[in-house]
């Protein structure tokens, strides 16, 4: 198998992951806006092996199944981390709401492309926008400074609970989407 250019960018944001734990953890300086860099960088390579598959078409099969893992692994994991620092009950629901809904769709994504119905759940607009909105919450919860005329963690805190109130929308679009399905009507 050839690893192609837009491949080569999601296995660099997979190796990423244990880079932004040590990172997270790390007592430097500093630490949490490296750690807000590497996720940056991720989301950008996440925007860039896209671009480049469509554009150059250098899509793979490979491509498409490792480019959704490499996603909600960041996601996931960095949700993590912030729930491990800033063990609030709105923290852990609301990662909790977009972590579950992440393998959820997922799980319901493969099962209808496994009975030849994955058009039907293809990524909607409200999908791109709750990942936008996870991105922004993220990135922010990551700096982790609190300036004196901005509570900047609350604003992350508040944008987080608007991407789990997305990724609740998004994902009762897609289960509305695959219901005649699941129910069992073509």
């Amino acid at each position: 198998m050839k690893i192609t250019l837009p491949t080569a960018l999601t296995l660099f944001r997979i190796a990423l992951l244990p880079v932004m734990v040590l990172v997270f953890y790390a007592d430097f300086r500093g630490s949490n806006l490296v750690a807000a860099g590497i996720f940056v960088a991720a989301a950008v390579t996440d925007w860039l092996d896209g671009w480049i598959a469509r554009r150059y078409g250098m899509t793979s099969a490979f491509g498409a199944f490792l480019d959704p893992v490499a996603d909600k692994l960041m996601v996931a994991v960095t949700l993590f981390l912030l729930v491990q620092q800033n063990h609030t009950p709105m923290m852990a629901v609301t990662s909790a709401v977009i972590v579950g809904r992440e393998i959820s769709i997922s799980a319901l994504r493969e099962w209808m492309a496994e009975i030849g119905q994955r058009a039907r759940v293809g990524v909607a607009m409200i999908g791109k926008v709750k990942t936008a909105m996870q991105i922004v919450a993220i990135v922010v919860l990551l700096h982790q400074r609190d300036f004196p005329e901005l509570r900047y963690y609350r604003i992350g805190e508040g944008l987080l609970v608007v991407a789990a109130i997305l990724t609740i929308w998004s994902g009762l679009q897609y289960v509305r989407a695959a219901w005649p399905i699941l129910r069992g009507h073509k």
